[in-house]
């Protein structure tokens, strides 16, 4: 039996999946309380504990999970999903979603054969990566060139990757991944040296809620940068990348009408979708 720890990123009490792979984390959970002052406690563990970036969610978003499970927990397979969204290998039953999901069953044997566990590529058609972020968040142009900049400064040897991912139509988003120690461990020491410069850098004054959660989406490409790196070096295969179908409600009418209202009436994005 492998060793494997799915964390399952959560701002609320939520019905998560009882598979022993899975570990529900509460993100964010510094100095969020109730309203009688008395810290949030939904029986999850908090990713407060420990090393941890908690108090950064705001920006950071799931990835303050990611970084604590990095820090605090010694699986020989690491991941991270998202409370209402899960890999799975079959159709989703909307009214039984948990039943969907990926079990260890079904994980162990992709874990022999595989090395990374993506999710489905998202398809742009109409636009590079580069547009798309540019077209629908506000500072987005300004935020991906200081990316481009920092990695540069820090690991040069990641820029071709950088303008090549960027240049592409399609990507793994989500920030979802299974991957083994090893591998998760070089992503994440190489994406926080990055993240965290980044929130350095940017002024966040005037900023809303929305756009402050800019680290949060960056890393979403820098997956893609990371991975693009590693199989050019020959660390990482096509054959060594997994991807499946995973569960997730989406309004696509909303969805399609604001990226089209993005791309051609220069109307950012406001809100998730």
């Amino acid at each position: 039996m492998k060793d494997i720890k799915i964390i399952v990123a959560t701002h609320k009490k939520y019905e998560m999946p009882k598979d022993d792979i899975y570990l529900p984390v509460h993100v964010g959970a510094e100095g969020k309380t109730n309203e009688n002052g008395i810290p949030l406690d939904f029986g999850y563990v908090k990713d407060n504990s420990g090393d941890n970036i908690s108090k950064l969610n705001y920006c950071f978003g799931s990835q303050t999970g990611l970084y604590w499970a990095w820090k605090n927990l010694d699986a020989e397979y690491l991941g991270l999903v998202h409370y209402r969204r899960y890999f799975t290998e079959k159709k989703v039953d909307k009214d039984n979603r948990l039943d969907s999901i990926l079990s260890r069953k079904q994980l162990e044997p992709l874990l022999d054969k595989y090395k990374v566990i993506v999710p489905q590529k998202r398809k742009y058609y109409i636009s590079t990566i580069y547009d798309q972020y540019v077209n629908t968040m506000n500072g987005g142009k300004e935020e991906l060139e200081l990316t481009k900049t920092i990695i540069e400064e820090f690991t040069p040897e990641y820029s071709n990757a950088f303008d090549k991912y960027m240049r592409r139509r399609s990507g793994f988003i989500f920030n979802m991944m299974i991957m083994p120690r090893y591998l998760m461990n070089d992503y994440c020491d190489w994406l926080f040296t990055i993240l965290l410069e980044l929130y350095s850098r940017v002024d966040q004054t005037g900023m809303s809620d929305f756009d402050k959660r800019f680290c949060g989406r960056i890393s979403e490409r820098l997956f893609n940068v990371w991975l693009i790196h590693k199989m050019e070096m020959g660390v990482v295969s096509s054959e060594d990348i997994k991807e499946l179908p995973y569960t997730e409600d989406v309004n696509w009418s909303k969805k399609i009408k604001s990226f089209i209202s993005a791309k051609f009436f220069k109307k950012k994005y406001g809100a998730s979708f």
